[in-house]
């Protein structure tokens, strides 16, 4: 596995679950807002899966969980082993995606290795490419649909940005089926990005009124929507 940042413990990442966070390097799309932009550098450093066991043995009993995000953590060729082996020291697994590989979460879940998934639903689907420089967006879509028959906690999460419309997030909350739960988070611009995206990142983000008033007007689409996160 490609490990190329370890966060120790936390209370936010995993519902309900204090978990170590483990991020995983590289990426198939390319969002001009992404936070994770380290992680997209094919150079980036790592650190030893033998130094991630390490601490992981230290913390059994004192964590219960592990998320596994990125990048991409379903790019990784060896996902599956990893997370056996956590596992098998009594961990949870949660799995940040972005749903672009619906054959290895299917297999993952086939095989009982996931407690908690969490896939961003990024933008409507006909501006990911624009948005997210990714365009097979039916993967998402049969992401989703895997989930939802699977019979596991998850949730769908979107990154409130204001290059989309009040009106968009709607249409969003109504093309998609009912979430479980579904988190609209505020969009915070990123101190690491593309010289290119230097202008549209200049767009003021929605105020936390605006904000709430988006999550209010979508919650007639997504019944199970966080108002308060």
């Amino acid at each position: 596995m490609e490990i190329a940042g370890l966060i120790p413990n936390s209370t936010v990442d995993f519902p309900k679950v204090l978990a170590a966070v483990v991020f995983t390097r590289g990426c198939n799309m390319n969002c001009f807002y992404c936070h994770n932009r380290k992680l997209l550098n094919p150079c980036a450093p790592l650190i030893p899966n033998e130094e991630v066991f390490g601490f992981l043995y230290k913390r059994q009993n004192l964590i219960d969980g592990l998320v596994i995000t990125g990048g991409e953590p379903t790019l990784q060729e060896d996902l599956k082993s990893f997370i056996a082996e956590v596992k098998a020291l009594n961990y949870k697994i949660k799995l940040d995606t972005n749903g672009s590989k619906p054959e290895v979460v299917q297999d993952l879940l086939e095989s009982n290795l996931l407690d908690y998934v969490a896939v961003d639903y990024k933008a409507p689907w006909a501006r990911y490419e624009e948005i997210c420089a990714y365009s097979e967006v039916g993967n998402i879509e049969k992401t989703f649909k895997i989930l939802q028959e699977s019979g596991i906690a998850w949730e769908a999460r979107t990154t409130v940005i204001p290059h989309i419309t009040p009106q968009e997030y709607l249409n969003m909350c109504k093309k998609a089926e009912q979430f479980p739960r579904y988190v609209m988070n505020k969009y915070r611009i990123p101190e690491d990005f593309l010289l290119e995206d230097k202008l549209r990142l200049n767009m003021p983000p929605y105020s936390l009124d605006e904000l709430k008033n988006i999550r209010l007007l979508v919650k007639e689409a997504q019944k199970n929507i966080c108002l308060d996160n």
